[in-house]
């Protein structure tokens, strides 16, 4: 009984702490290594100016608006979630979606969304883009127009230590999270069981689907599932806001998907040319390399904002 009270207790502590972290709180503030990040607001797009290609190319509609809607799942630090005021949206997304509008001479306006729900929107009209680390995928295609902005990646990530001494070729039969809607739900996960498991004659990877990674990374720490697959710029953050409370196999997971990762906007939309260059507008100024720099992601840069 004392053994599961210590993981209960563990498992609550981690769930506590990463919805601060995503959501906005104090508790545990001034204890973390990335608190004054959390904690600054400041617009990194002030003083910006309009890009004149990109504004030359946006459509009069979207001019005589004036503002762009962008969708983001605000719940996955550190690429897009909420600071400590719990209503701020910060990270590299916010930071790239607020650079975007201001090369395009427009306001933003942030609609947290589940990001399962982001595509139909962006299709329905809901929408004008999204920046939410969505990678490049042949159904996505289909509805969207997808510009590159960004190098990420997938890792699993297993209990503390790696008591089952686990790699990532030895998962067949094993539960492996995954988020609702991911990239490592939809392609990374059934491409590595294939390639490492059932093309072997070993049982399949089971993919237990869950909302997101503070549930997953809960489960694992009560020893309900056996690793996660998650995005690792994420796992990597959250691994800093409670040291040795999990271990990330390596390398990262390079099958089933392009590890580049692209904003999106509904396929054949008047205003994919202006977006296209206002994001190439970003990729080539100071400030996307200082969002990199802030958010511990600089080996995700790329030059070029290839539309796909």
């Amino acid at each position: 009984m004392k053994i599961r009270n210590k993981a209960q207790t563990a498992a609550a502590g981690l769930a506590v702490l990463l919805a601060l972290s995503a959501c906005g709180g104090t508790a545990n503030s001034s204890d973390s290594p990335d608190a004054s990040k959390t904690t600054n607001t400041t617009d990194i797009s002030e003083g910006v100016q309009p890009d004149e290609k990109a504004v030359s190319l946006l459509p009069a509609s979207y001019k005589d608006k004036g503002e762009l809607t962008v969708a983001m799942d605000l719940h996955y630090p550190p690429t897009t979630f909420l600071a400590e005021d719990n209503s701020t949206p910060i990270g590299l997304n916010p930071d790239i979606a607020r650079l975007v509008a201001k090369k395009l001479g427009l306001k933003l306006k942030f609609q947290d969304t589940k990001f399962d729900t982001i595509v139909p929107g962006l299709d329905g009209g809901r929408y004008d883009f999204t920046a939410t680390t969505m990678s490049k995928t042949a159904e996505r295609l289909k509805v969207l127009d997808m510009i590159d902005y960004f190098k990420a990646g997938n890792s699993v990530a297993v209990a503390a230590g790696n008591p089952l001494n686990l790699s990532n070729e030895t998962l067949c039969g094993k539960n492996i999270a995954v988020t609702q809607g991911s990239t490592g739900q939809l392609k990374r996960l059934p491409a590595l069981s294939e390639q490492t498991c059932t093309s072997k004659g070993q049982p399949a990877i089971n993919a237990v689907t869950l909302p997101n990674v503070q549930e997953a990374l809960t489960q694992l720490a009560s020893k309900r599932i056996d690793g996660i697959l998650y995005d690792t710029t994420s796992l990597a953050w959250a691994e800093k806001q409670q040291p040795k409370s999990f271990t990330i196999l390596t390398p990262q997971i390079n099958v089933g998907s392009s590890d580049l990762t692209a904003i999106g906007v509904k396929k054949g939309s008047a205003l994919t040319p202006a977006l296209q260059a206002a994001i190439q507008s970003v990729l080539n100024s100071p400030e996307y390399k200082k969002s990199l720099s802030t958010w511990g992601l600089d080996a995700g840069a790329i030059t070029d904002a290839k539309l796909n």
